[in-house]
């Protein structure tokens, strides 16, 4: 089911950049900024192959795809600085938040927010939803901004300059970004399963 999904995907994403080219991969990868899992580990390494075949050029896709993931994450940054905290006070508890875990995590997010914003560009999974917390936390606009665009420009640049290289097997580098993947899928159930987990310890000692 998981493959015939992915190969869908794929089909969708190849068209799209084989019919309107640059504008395609930024609107593809805005696509996956906004939560939308658009795996750019498809559209950028083909955007590579087709640069290999001199449609586009390799520094341009980097830039293109770096642009596109700023506009979805601003998107996302936008939605949850104007109604992510009202939505957590109303609504946090059912999801097992509690008020002064979420201050705890406003203050660490404060502190190393910079880092985490950073470092989650590169992270297959991750990317797709970095942006959620830096708007809950109201984290600055302008850190925001230039962070994310450094770390999807090397991200974006990286898989283009693979695909490029590849040439004809760019699909290659979807099997191992696709372990990647799941064993950070993986980590973050873990983690689900860990702070649902807390919550009840927390609730049942209290």
């Amino acid at each position: 089911m998981a493959e015939a999904i992915l190969y869908w995907f794929a089909v969708i994403i190849i068209a799209i950049i084989d019919r309107i080219g640059y504008f395609g991969v930024f609107l593809l990868m805005a696509i996956e900024s906004a939560n939308i899992p658009v795996p750019s580990e498809i559209t950028m390494p083909f955007a590579g192959f087709l640069a290999s075949q001199g449609r586009f050029n390799v520094w341009t896709l980097g830039f293109i795809g770096a642009l596109g993931n700023l506009a979805g994450s601003l998107l996302i940054y936008w939605l949850l600085a104007c109604k992510g905290m009202a939505f957590v006070e109303r609504y946090g508890k059912y999801f097992f938040m509690r008020k002064e875990e979420v201050e705890l995590a406003d203050r660490w997010f404060l502190r190393h927010g910079g880092k985490i914003i950073f470092w989650g560009r590169l992270l297959p999974v991750v990317r797709t939803f970095i942006s959620m917390p830096a708007g809950l936390f109201k984290m600055s606009l302008w850190r925001f901004t230039y962070l994310t665009f450094i770390g999807s420009f090397i991200w974006s640049s990286v898989l283009t300059w693979i695909g490029f290289e590849l040439g004809e097997r760019w699909e290659d580098i979807h099997i191992y970004f696709s372990k990647f993947s799941n064993a950070i899928l993986a980590i973050l159930v873990i983690g689900v399963v860990g702070w649902v987990w807390h919550h009840f310890y927390y609730k049942n000692k209290k």
